[in-house]
């Protein structure tokens, strides 16, 4: 009698918590089903097909399929909004694209209460740096230098992208640091911002490696300076503003790969090793380089300390930017 009593107590310990392990799904099921993946900027820009070029690779080691939905309007916000509100269940993940990112939440008048710190960082995908130009034609000044000490003594302006991006931001770093003054001129994009500078409309142009290096290499304008740690592969014959002179004002549009906050560790491990996978491939590589696009593969710590520098640097600009 007692070796049944015994036996049913430990039938009534056991089958409880055989159920609770078949209730929860074995981290190696992830992912069961597709995964969304939300990017803040309509179809065919350079974030979009990028994606496109890429996931192919990443779905091949995730073993799911990558199912992109286009989110654009609020400068990214309207896509990134949409991603913080999903389940952080590891089948919504989406594009942040900086400093749009950072300047969305940091900007007081947005009243916006998500940060950095409620994402969940998987990969950084690109790291797009600036760049200055000039009008082929320019008689005025010919190099950085020059320009600089043109840009001291005169009102000079220069198109963007638009407030508050990363063109925007450089402009304001090489006044604040160097004593220029440069004028934005905010353009809606890359071809009307190349067209203003092509047609003598503005005096010199804040852009980036990626919309610029082929203007630059037919002979359509002159980047005279590339603001980043070292010259681009894109463009050697260009040299970097520190190698210049004028240190200490780098400048870059990165984006990357996040999820809402909250994904299990297992979930993300398999997102990392996934996304490294399809980032690290050949053909991916080659076709990124063809659009002139630097691939920089960040996870983890490296990638978060990226984006904080950009967020401090930021911050030091807050009374430039107004607010």
């Amino acid at each position: 009698m007692k070796t049944i009593k015994r036996t049913v107590n430990i039938l009534k310990g056991i089958v409880p918590a055989a159920f609770m392990l078949m209730a929860l799904p074995a981290a190696a099921d992830y992912p069961e089903r597709p995964v969304s993946v939300i990017i803040a900027y309509g179809a065919g820009g350079n974030t979009d097909v990028g994606a496109r070029i890429l996931f192919p690779k990443v779905e091949q080691a995730l073993g799911a399929t990558l199912n992109i939905i286009n989110r654009p309007g609020g400068g990214g916000w309207v896509g990134w909004t949409q991603m913080l509100n999903a389940k952080s269940d590891g089948y919504t993940l989406g594009y942040i694209n900086t400093p749009n990112l950072t300047t969305g939440y940091l900007d007081p008048h947005y009243k916006r209460k998500a940060t950095l710190d409620d994402f969940d960082l998987i990969a950084n995908h690109v790291t797009d740096y600036g760049v200055i130009s000039i009008n082929k034609d320019e008689t005025r000044f010919t190099n950085i230098q020059e320009l600089v000490e043109y840009a001291k003594a005169n009102t000079l302006t220069a198109s963007t992208t638009g407030a508050n991006g990363d063109d925007h931001i450089a402009m304001l770093k090489m006044n604040q640091k160097f004593a220029t003054q440069f004028v934005p001129v905010h353009t809606t994009g890359t071809a009307e911002q190349r067209a203003a500078l092509q047609g003598g409309h503005v005096d010199v142009s804040f852009s980036n490696v990626g919309d610029t290096n082929l203007a630059h290499k037919g002979g359509d304008l002159a980047i005279i300076a590339v603001m980043a740690p070292e010259r681009s592969s894109f463009i050697p014959d260009v040299p970097t503003l520190s190698e210049s002179g004028f240190p200490d004002v780098v400048s870059w549009s990165a984006r990357g790969i996040a999820a809402p906050k909250g994904l299990s560790e297992e979930q993300l491990a398999s997102l990392r090793e996934a996304f490294i996978a399809g980032l690290n491939d050949p053909e991916h590589l080659a076709k990124m380089k063809e659009m002139g696009l630097q691939v920089d593969i960040r996870t983890g710590d490296d990638y978060r300390a990226m984006l904080l520098e950009e967020e401090n640097g930021i911050r030091e600009l807050s009374g430039l930017l107004g607010w």
